[in-house]
């Protein structure tokens, strides 16, 4: 008996000793999540403290000077410390949560995995497969072993044919019929996004469809907070562009026959899925005759003692979101089709509404046109985004009189554009002439089928 007893008691020992026992804290680091990035805004924590995780869970979000990237879990545990709160900004290098883990201490201390629509090159994993590489994250390639979806059926559409959570939904949306959530940032962004106001009855003589205007804030004190994100990133851009020197030239290009054609090929683009605005024949035109005048598409060193002439038309548009002035690029322009143009830029204005641009969508430009006029602006002087030189800036398109080559007056189409260009390294006659050749194509579109490749 005395035996028995002394079994049990051991045993009960045992197990109170393991049901209180902890597994190692794992100090979990920001990694470098590359273009010279040392700092981040922890924009919104998906853990708290005490919260069970596992491996590619969600654990925060942190918005750089580039994008916002979403920060995955490596291990399985429990949170145990929050280095930060929301809005503090976290240093690359440094812990940005504890873990207690559930494997034992041989677990080797390790960064985070950041994802994000464009991933850098170190968080790629790679796989052969029928000769040629597919690029995945682990979260990636998880998502699909759950679903028995084989990574070499689907079309990836980040860089360099890397596939991402997105393509992995709709090739399962695709194949079962379902229609896919929003989601879990979209949903968080919405629920955080100020209710619209609703206008009051409007009178009988306005139209219904009249924009609701937010009400007017008055504060009764002044605030002031320290420049983060986004915002900075503006700050730093503008002052290095402070010392670029502009010269500026205006024109004005008569649309007609552009719209004409874009009115026919507007239905086709729609029934393969893609909304055709004018913005991917401006595009495309631009490329057209950066062709011709290649010194539009160079960079200059920081010393301006070199000019780089790149070979890529990676072509940005200006992009008024939520978080403020974004600049995301379409790459390889120059090998695009118009209606390829037009996808990508469907692509890409998705995610800048939902907050979710990646960094390689936001770098590499070397040519930019901002569209002003999708607000309702006619001119503007836009600023040079260093290291480009070259920019220009598109007005709201109007139908204004005009006289055409017989001396009748006519409804015309017209379109301002305002180009900026670094007068150390381009003329004024190479901006004119690139301006006039740029005209020539949208002016008369069936001549962009001649050089179209």
């Amino acid at each position: 008996a005395i035996r028995y007893l002394y079994y049990v008691s051991r045993t009960l020992l045992r197990h109170l000793t393991r049901s209180v026992s902890h597994g190692p804290i794992m100090q979990f680091k920001l990694s470098d999540i590359g273009e010279g990035i040392m700092e981040v805004v922890v924009k919104e924590w998906y853990v708290k403290e005490g919260d069970k995780v596992s491996q590619f869970d969600s654990i925060c979000e942190v918005q750089s000077d580039k994008a916002s990237v979403t920060i995955t879990s490596r291990y399985d545990g429990v949170i145990r410390r929050l280095h930060y709160a929301a809005d503090d900004t976290a240093l690359v290098g440094k812990p940005l949560v504890d873990i207690e883990t559930d494997t034992g201490p041989e677990v080797a201390q390790e960064e985070d995995v950041v994802e994000t629509p464009a991933m850098s090159r170190e968080e790629h994993t790679h796989q052969e497969i029928k000769g040629h590489k597919t690029q995945a994250t682990p979260a990636v390639r998880r998502l699909a072993l759950e679903n028995n979806i084989k990574l070499s059926e689907v079309v990836g559409t980040g860089k360099d044919g890397r596939i991402l959570k997105e393509d992995i939904l709709n090739f399962l949306a695709k194949q079962t019929g379902a229609i896919l959530p929003p989601s879990p940032f979209h949903e968080t962004r919405e629920s955080q996004r100020p209710k619209e106001v609703q206008p009051a009855s409007l009178p009988a003589s306005l139209p219904a469809s009249l924009p609701a205007r937010p009400q007017p804030v008055l504060s009764s004190q002044d605030v002031t907070e320290p420049l983060k994100g986004f915002h900075r990133a503006m700050m730093k851009t503008m002052t290095a562009a402070l010392k670029i020197p502009h010269f500026g030239l205006c024109d004005e290009v008569d649309l007609s026959r552009l719209a004409a054609l874009r009115s026919d090929l507007r239905g086709i683009s729609e029934a393969r899925g893609v909304k055709l605005s004018y913005m991917p024949f401006f595009i495309k035109a631009a490329s057209l005759g950066l062709l011709h005048f290649p010194v539009l598409n160079a960079s200059l060193d920081e010393a301006s003692q070199n000019i780089t002439y790149k070979a890529a038309h990676n072509i940005g548009l200006a992009m008024d979101t939520s978080q403020g002035l974004l600049v995301p690029n379409v790459k390889n322009v120059q090998l695009l089709s118009v209606f390829e143009i037009a996808r990508e830029l469907n692509r890409l204005q998705v995610l800048g509404s939902s907050g979710q641009l990646g960094t390689s969508d936001l770098t590499g430009g070397t040519f930019t046109l901002s569209n002003i006029g999708s607000i309702g602006g006619t001119y503007a002087k836009p600023v040079i985004l260093p290291p480009e030189v070259a920019i220009g800036a598109l007005g709201k398109i109007q139908i204004l009189p005009r006289f055409d080559s017989n001396g009748e007056l006519v409804k015309a189409h017209i379109l301002n554009v305002s180009w900026s260009a670094d007068h150390r390294v381009i003329d004024g006659a190479t901006m004119c002439r690139f301006s006039n050749l740029w005209r020539q194509y949208l002016e008369n579109p069936a001549s962009m089928v001649l050089d179209l490749k």
